[in-house]
């Protein structure tokens, strides 16, 4: 959240180790979202009703500025229930000390519903009739469900009886939230924003199951609580995805002072618990993204914040320059272990592009059974990011074009199952199909290299995926980076653009 000047991130945090256990909310303060001071630990699970864990949860600022932690805890039943938290000193921007409510817990589970699943209730809102809503991720009657309640003051609750959507496709929702978005703008809306003059708006609803994050866009009716959604919700192939690679139990806040909506997500290990107690740490945030509704409205778009590009240091650029089939470039000058790489891909002649077979429509199959060096027609073609220099290690986030009668799609993918000689290492292939054109479009890419994690987006934020890998050859130094083409028809790099990154200041 951002209160009186600074961003405060909270996140699940075990003191004692680096593997799961022992669950409190760490907290860690910024200026720009990209330096960051970590501080004392905001909550503790030291009382009867959250003395199993501080579980997840979210922050509202109310009417009067005052910031509120509404989180669950788990109890000495282990039954989950909900808890507040407020600061002890609000004129402190540092937020440095946080006291438990008194009355906690301020919601049990009801007879019908599990108590082992009922958490994570959302940020807040505020309906016309000036009570404030949150919805919590729960299990009813073998359907997963977000359960919507109210309160006139944010401390006492009652469970609304307004229909919400329920799912049977899924197993648990977990970190829902429910938010608008803006018609035909980028700007960030807050949580509790129903209208803006002249523009219309869509809500979002967010869910966390199945190893991924998934949204919905639909229309939110305040004055009966009432969810409709754009496509059909029971369907699983109408969820969208924040991001289709490692990227699980994501939160977004609405940053008031730059008038956007922020996004970032938990990004767990991709290697062993070993490794973890050997490095001292365990899972990581991605870089915060901006987040807004697409042009045609129909999907999500997201792209690092502007404060990132306060890292890059030292450029290379270049434009308009052919990559011949089954070729490559390496792209020197910079730190390739650490880098922001644009690049813009421009292919022509598409009557060659390979048909697509109508019974493939998952990409992340289509992109493991067409990997990076299964060569196509039009593509792979893309970027081979923390490489060693004979490419025994490297991964590849590339893309390629398919035909489908008369129209177009772009499938874009990251490959990391040659990013590390280390044993023990799930490397799983991604996939997602970009919503764009490719005869009137130009396929672009940004991928951000810290090491071990690399974050892509496709189509300037139409798709996003995430990976966690762990190179021993290409470290450092010894890292390169390149742009390839695997495919047997040449295209053209229209532009490209990397930096070397500063590291970020995190004391």
């Amino acid at each position: 959240m951002y209160y009186k000047g600074v961003y405060h991130f909270f996140y699940q945090h075990n003191p004692y180790g680096p593997l799961w256990g022992n669950m409190s909310w760490g907290h860690a303060i910024s200026h720009d979202l990209i330096n960051w001071v970590h501080l004392d630990i905001a909550l503790v699970p030291n009382e009867h009703y959250d003395i199993n864990g501080c579980f997840s949860g979210s922050t509202t600022i109310l009417p009067n500025g005052e910031p509120a932690i509404l989180y669950t805890g788990v109890d000495a039943k282990l039954h989950q229930v909900q808890n507040l938290a407020f600061p002890k000193n609000i004129s402190d921007p540092l937020l440095k000390e946080w006291v438990k409510w008194p009355l906690n817990p301020i919601l049990s589970p009801p007879d019908e519903i599990d108590p082992s699943f009922y958490r994570d209730p959302s940020t807040g809102w505020m309906g016309a009739d000036g009570e404030w809503r949150v919805v919590i991720g729960t299990r009813i009657d073998h359907q997963v469900a977000a359960i919507l309640y109210k309160s006139k003051d944010f401390r006492s609750w009652n469970r609304s009886l307004s229909p919400f959507p329920l799912s049977n496709i899924t197993t648990f929702w977990e970190c829902p939230e429910l938010y608008p978005v803006i018609c035909n703008g980028k700007s960030g809306l807050d949580t509790s924003v129903i209208s803006v003059q002249g523009k219309d708006i869509k809500h979002v609803l967010k869910a966390s199951f199945n190893d991924h994050d998934y949204y919905i866009l639909g229309k939110y009716d305040p004055e009966s609580d009432r969810y409709d959604v754009d496509a059909d919700f029971m369907k699983s192939k109408e969820w969208l995805r924040y991001d289709y690679g490692r990227f699980y139990a994501s939160k977004s806040f609405y940053d008031g002072e730059k008038k956007r909506r922020i996004l970032w997500s938990w990004v767990c290990e991709s290697d062993t618990p070993p490794d973890a107690i050997e490095k001292g740490w365990s899972g990581l945030q991605t870089i915060p993204r901006s987040i807004w509704l697409s042009k045609n409205e129909d999907q999500l778009v997201q792209w690092p914040v502007k404060e990132l590009e306060k890292l890059r240091t030292r450029k290379v650029h270049f434009k308009n320059k052919r990559l011949k089939g089954r070729s490559m470039i390496e792209i020197s000058g910079i730190t390739a272990s650490q880098a922001d790489v644009e690049i813009t891909f421009r292919v022509s002649n598409l009557k060659h592009a390979e048909v697509l077979s109508a019974e493939v429509v998952d990409p992340q199959i289509l992109c493991t059974q067409k990997n990076a060096t299964t060569n196509g027609k039009f593509g792979p073609f893309g970027l081979l990011v923390l490489a060693s220099k004979d490419l025994t290690e490297h991964t590849a986030v590339f893309f390629r074009v398919f035909r489908i009668a008369n129209s177009f799609r772009v499938l874009m993918c990251a490959d990391p199952s040659r990013s590390s000689l280390k044993p023990f290492i799930d490397k799983p292939i991604y996939g997602a199909f970009l919503a764009l054109d490719p005869r009137y479009a130009k396929i672009s890419l940004r991928t951000l290299i810290d090491h071990s994690i690399v974050e892509s987006f496709g189509g300037e934020g139409l798709a996003c995926i995430t990976s966690r890998v762990y190179p021993v050859l290409a470290v450092g130094e010894q890292a390169h980076l390149y742009a390839f083409n695997n495919g047997t028809q040449s295209l053209s790099i229209s532009s490209l653009s990397a930096w070397s990154m500063k590291k970020a200041q995190i004391v």
